[in-house]
């Protein structure tokens, strides 16, 4: 399971045309299952994401986590993260989890952070979404389970 995270001011996702999720202060997650995944890895991704100390405190170091700044996540789905681009000119997606397991894991995801009191957007799984966001730093990190 791979997350690309970045702290955001502000971020929205939009599917066709219509707004499914916002979220002020806090984080956007873009989340890509593999095949072998499975609650475990979602359990340790969460406990890293929530506790993850990427947002300034009052000297301005990163010192505090979204639990600690009250933030909200904005969850997108992202099963362009396991793109393979080894070899010539179209990514593959292979590595990708089928859509029924990606999204079970997806929405187990998503209620795990729940159950650590912090808000969750999410856009809709399998669409194509426009997400908006102000990265505030820039911050980005990526997560990945393999590396654990």
């Amino acid at each position: 399971m791979k997350a690309v995270i970045q702290r955001a001011a502000d971020a929205s996702v939009t599917v066709n045309g219509s707004e499914t999720g916002a979220i002020g202060h806090g984080l956007v997650v873009l989340l890509g299952v593999t095949h072998e995944d499975a609650e475990q890895d979602a359990d340790y991704l969460v406990n890293k994401l929530v506790h993850l100390r990427i947002f300034d405190d009052e000297n301005g170091k990163m010192n505090r986590s979204l639990k600690d700044v009250s933030g909200e996540v904005l969850s997108i789905s992202q099963f362009t993260l396991y793109a393979d681009t080894r070899k010539g000119r179209r990514p593959s997606y292979l590595h990708a989890a089928r859509p029924d397991h990606a999204n079970e894991l997806y929405q187990y995801f998503n209620q795990l952070i729940v159950r650590h009191d912090i808000h969750v957007k999410t856009g809709e799984f399998g669409e194509m979404m426009k997400v908006q966001l102000t990265n505030s730093g820039p911050v980005t990190i990526i997560l990945d389970t393999d590396d654990k």
